[in-house]
């Protein structure tokens, strides 16, 4: 196992490292295509994908952000902007991928130039059973006092922790936003938490991009959930973000423009389809051999 012995991340390459193999075990003569979901990422700046630690680590063990969910922002954000008839080389487009693993990308004129994810999946938005955001300090400070190690700690952040861990309740958005409107305060406040560190995020991608002319809503949560979408957006007209609650409330996995005609902000719900853009990307890899 590499010494950096990030254990979710290793299993889940052995996984499909098995899965290769078979595949050349079983039709040798069939070329096999890999979609990274990093891939779409690699266009951050260097000032984006840096952490501020010694330099020398990243160099020797390769220590960035990278970001995930690559495949579902780029064919959300491209399908946004084909809905919209603009061009996608010219939009500044925020991304937000909500579902048990969340992320959100800012893309500038058609490239990712940041995304909340970074080395693993673990960091940026609050999630099912991730933390998200999280102080490096009181991580080392509940593995001194719980007196655990590596692997407890990687399961209590990764698994035990996000919306599970602050209700008790579930890892599932509708379970949660369910005992929240029953009147649950620990369901409510986790609401609050969830949506409150997307507007941030939104925040902060609007103003690393100068403005943002499309704000896309995606996966599980996005799609369906327009508790979230209106927690999201609600107070941000002075940035050009005017949802319209009543489109909102009606939204429901299908593609629709929840914005106001005057919102400066296209505000749109687009359900993802990775399995299209990856057998995209594979035929334009197999045709070009």
């Amino acid at each position: 196992m590499p010494k950096w012995k990030n254990v979710s991340i290793w299993h889940h390459c052995i996984i499909l490292l098995k899965g290769i193999e078979a595949i050349t075990e079983l039709i040798p003569d069939v070329k096999q295509v890999g979609v990274f979901d990093t891939a779409f990422h690699q266009t951050m700046p260097d000032y984006a994908y840096m952490y501020a630690i010694p330099y020398t680590l990243y160099k020797k063990h390769g220590v960035r952000r990278y970001g995930f969910h690559g495949t579902s922002h780029r064919y959300v954000s491209m399908r946004a902007c084909q809905i919209l008839g603009v061009d996608y080389n010219t939009q500044k487009i925020i991304s937000c991928h909500l579902g048990n693993g969340a992320s959100i990308t800012a893309i500038n004129c058609g490239k990712s130039v940041d995304t909340s994810m970074g080395f693993t999946p673990i960091e940026g938005l609050i999630m099912g059973t991730r933390a998200g955001d999280l102080d490096i300090g009181a991580v080392t400070y509940l593995m001194e006092k719980e007196n655990i190690g590596v692997e407890s700690a990687s399961a209590l952040f990764n698994k035990h922790s996000g919306m599970l861990g602050i209700t008790s309740i579930s890892s599932d958005s509708r379970d949660i936003e369910q005992a929240a409107e029953n009147g649950n305060e620990m369901a409510q406040l986790a609401m609050k938490m969830y949506d409150y560190r997307i507007k941030k995020y939104i925040g902060a991608y609007m103003a690393a991009m100068n403005g943002c002319d499309i704000l896309v809503f995606t996966g599980g949560i996005g799609e369906n959930s327009d508790n979230t979408r209106l927690g999201v957006c609600q107070n941000m007209q002075y940035l050009g973000l005017d949802i319209d609650s009543e489109k909102n409330k009606l939204a429901r996995g299908t593609e629709t423009t929840i914005s106001t005609n005057n919102s400066k902000t296209k505000i749109l719900v687009v359900p993802t389809d990775e399995e299209f853009m990856i057998a995209t990307d594979t035929q334009t890899i197999i045709e070009s051999l």
